[in-house]
């Protein structure tokens, strides 16, 4: 994610000629990287009802993400005021986690209504969807001019899938969630525990480093 920002951000300002918006090479990137947090994100939630989290601290962590989501709308208008993040997907996480916690009871129920999810924008579209106040819905004819546009559907349903396959596992092959890290990867656990506080910062530090870069070569 983080080299995918770092190449988005050499092209905005002109050092790399690339097309992060239509070119295969990159969004077919964006959609792996995006489906891989969202996967992730909805097996967190298994382990962490599995670890019996309280609704309290449920909402605690909901607001962080929630804050962080409006923090996102607001940097991205100031910086690209013509297609702000109105929905992206920190945005998505916010409402996902509220459906999926109450819906994380239907166990392998799971499986066929994130299929359903996935497959649900394909054959339901109409265009009283396309305005902002609505696209986040994901039932768009033409998706939105926006920096980041994570809708709840079809993405629900690759979180769904992940809450599927956490709950799996912790039933099943939870030893394969209990082994230790080889030491090389144990650099990476630190910044899965503080995945969010990297996400909101990794952008600000890039973008401030190319921009020193200009100011220092021009």
């Amino acid at each position: 994610m983080a080299a995918f920002h770092l190449g988005f951000d050499l092209a905005h300002f002109g050092l790399w000629r690339q097309d992060f918006y239509r070119d295969p090479l990159w969004t077919v990137q964006r959609t792996a990287i995006v489906s891989l947090f969202l996967f992730v994100a909805g097996l967190s939630l298994a382990v962490a009802r599995h670890q019996g989290q309280p609704w309290h601290r449920f909402w605690r962590r909901w607001a962080q993400v929630a804050g962080a989501a409006l923090l996102v709308s607001a940097g991205s208008a100031l910086m690209f005021p013509r297609s702000w993040i109105s929905f992206g997907v920190l945005h998505g996480i916010a409402v996902m986690l509220v459906l999926l916690r109450l819906a994380a009871p239907l166990g392998r129920w799971l499986w066929p209504l994130g299929l359903l999810a996935l497959l649900l924008p394909w054959v339901v579209q109409h265009p009283a969807f396309d305005g902002r106040w609505l696209n986040w819905t994901g039932l768009v004819t033409r998706k939105p001019v926006t920096e980041d546009y994570v809708p709840l559907l079809p993405w629900i349903g690759v979180m769904a899938w992940g809450l599927a396959a956490g709950q799996w596992l912790l039933a099943r092959r939870r030893h394969w969630l209990d082994a230790a890290l080889a030491p090389a990867v144990r650099p990476l656990a630190v910044l899965g525990r503080w995945s969010l506080s990297f996400y909101l910062l990794h952008q600000p530090v890039l973008i401030g480093l190319v921009m020193a870069y200009l100011s220092l070569t021009s």
